[in-house]
């Protein structure tokens, strides 16, 4: 049994998945604000789903910037949580490796895992709220991509330097057009999220040379109303040195994308520990 937990802003989700990775139970909760509340609930929803069966490893997928090697949240960005030992707080209860990783990262495993006969080097980007960004090359994340995502990629707009999320974020769409994505049906609209999205977007594909390109969030799952404009708007922005722009494609499961490739991390890990020295 391997168990993902994914905590998000609003609500945290656990799933406990078979060795053969198929959902056996999950459980959602809303985040508490307070941590001390966070981990209190969370041993209990554990121990209610193992139902006292210890699991053969535990990835917990967090929203901001971590500390792996010593299983620390170092920020995160929806929640006033800092430098704080989750690993370690949860040791005396969920007895087995506990993997921490950032929740762009595993749903972007998830979504490459997908595609894995089709693309080597898979650039998956969560549009919602934020704006997480993530790089995965042969079916491993590649953790030279700064957990930061959009928040930390710092650019021109307007005249002014700001964070790539500031301005092509979810949260930011509200604000521009006094709309949620779902409810835009104004191609100029379209054509400003496409655009904003774009110029952060080159600058990765200039990066990372990824063979495709998968959107999930929010944003994403309306891809296909701005994906032409998208591709527009990208040529606009495309620098000399990429010869093929990649294709662009939206996330398949993006309700589940980060709680399975916490089961896929989790697989992966084991595999490693089973391996000679």
């Amino acid at each position: 049994m391997i168990l993902s937990v994914d905590v998000g802003g609003s609500k945290v989700l656990v799933a406990t998945f078979s060795d053969e990775g198929k959902v056996e139970k999950t459980k959602k909760f809303p985040t508490p604000i307070m941590y001390p509340d966070f981990i209190d609930e969370l041993k209990k929803v554990v121990a209610e789903l193992t139902d006292g069966q210890a699991p053969e490893a535990c990835t917990i997928a967090m929203p901001g910037v971590l500390n792996r090697d010593e299983g620390i949240v170092v920020s995160l960005g929806n929640l006033p949580w800092e430098n704080l030992h989750i690993a370690e707080d949860l040791k005396d209860s969920i007895k087995c490796p506990i993997y921490l990783e950032n929740d762009a990262k595993l749903a972007g495993l998830s979504e490459a895992n997908l595609v894995k006969d089709l693309y080597s080097r898979v650039l998956y980007i969560t549009v919602s709220t934020g704006i997480g960004v993530a790089l995965t090359v042969d079916g491993v994340i590649d953790q030279s991509v700064h957990d930061a995502g959009g928040k930390g990629m710092m650019m021109e707009h307007q005249g002014k330097i700001m964070a790539w999320e500031e301005f092509a974020s979810g949260k930011a769409i509200v604000e521009q057009t006094g709309k949620m994505a779902s409810e835009i049906t104004d191609d100029n609209d379209w054509y400003l999220v496409a655009r904003n999205i774009a110029i952060g977007l080159s600058e990765l594909i200039t990066l990372f040379t990824p063979d495709v390109i998968v959107v999930g969030g929010g944003v994403g799952t309306h891809l296909e109303k701005y994906h032409e404009k998208l591709h527009e708007e990208l040529e606009i922005y495309r620098s000399h040195m990429i010869e093929k722009m990649p294709q662009i494609i939206k996330a398949q499961h993006p309700e589940e994308a980060v709680t399975y490739g916490g089961y896929l991390l989790a697989k992966q890990k084991l595999g490693h520990q089973d391996e000679p020295s």
